[in-house]
C-alpha cells in the first residue's frame, strides 16, 4: 500500500507521536492552552509571632546594627516585602531588635535596635550578629513588618540547624531563614509576605 495523504507512511507517523509530548497544545491565538496546568500559588503571609517582652518603640532608622562593642558572627540579612499577590511592596517599615551574641536585651538603649524601609523594589538588607541563646528560647530575630497604611505583622526569624529549634514552643519552620557561611560570617535571605 502506497502512503497518501490520508494514510501517511508508519515513520511518519512515529515521528508525530514521538515528538507529541513535546509541542505544547494551542489555543485559537497561538498561546499555549492550559491543559491541565494549575495557576501558580499565591504568596503565603507571613505567620504572625508574639511581640515578647523587649520590643521598643521609636527605634532608630538604620540598616546596619553593628556599632561599637557589639560581638559576634556578623550577619547580613537580605530578601524582599511582597504582597498577598506576590508584587514587591516599596516603602514597607520593618522595625528589628534581638538579644546580642551574649543572648541580652539592651532595655536601656536600642543596642541591636533598628528599622528601615523597603526600597522600591521592596528589597531590605540589615547588617547585625548572629544572636544568642535566650534563655528557654532558641535564636530569633523580632521584626514587626507593615506596608504603607496597612496593618503591623509581627514575627520571628528562626536559624536552621540549632538544637534549640526542637524545644522551643514557639519555633515554626516556615520562619527559618536561609543562610550560608561566608568568610567574614553568614548571609541569610527571609522574604516577607504581608
Amino acid at each position: 500500500m502506497r502512503p497518501s495523504a490520508t494514510n501517511p507512511p508508519r515513520r511518519t507517523v512515529l515521528r508525530a507521536l514521538a515528538l507529541a509530548p513535546l509541542a505544547p497544545a494551542f489555543t485559537g491565538r497561538g498561546r499555549p492552552a492550559a491543559q491541565g496546568l494549575r495557576p501558580a500559588p499565591a504568596c503565603r503571609p507571613t505567620s504572625e509571632e508574639t511581640e515578647g517582652p523587649f520590643f521598643k518603640p521609636r527605634s532608630p532608622q538604620r540598616a546596619s546594627l553593628l556599632e561599637p562593642g557589639v560581638q559576634g558572627t556578623r550577619l547580613v540579612l537580605t530578601g524582599v516585602v511582597l504582597s498577598a499577590a506576590c508584587r514587591p511592596v516599596a516603602g514597607a517599615l520593618l522595625d528589628f531588635w534581638q538579644a546580642d551574641a551574649g543572648g541580652h536585651y539592651d532595655t536601656a538603649g536600642f543596642r541591636l535596635r533598628g528599622h528601615q524601609y523597603t526600597d522600591g523594589a521592596g528589597r531590605y538588607r540589615l547588617e547585625t550578629v548572629v544572636p544568642g541563646l535566650y534563655p528557654g528560647r532558641t535564636r530569633h530575630i523580632h521584626v514587626k513588618v507593615q506596608a504603607p497604611g496597612r496593618s503591623v505583622l509581627t514575627t520571628q526569624l528562626y536559624f536552621p540547624h540549632q538544637a534549640r529549634n526542637a524545644l522551643d514552643p514557639l519555633f515554626e519552620r516556615a520562619l527559618l531563614i536561609r543562610q550560608r557561611e561566608e568568610s567574614w560570617g553568614r548571609r541569610g535571605t527571609f522574604d516577607f509576605v504581608l
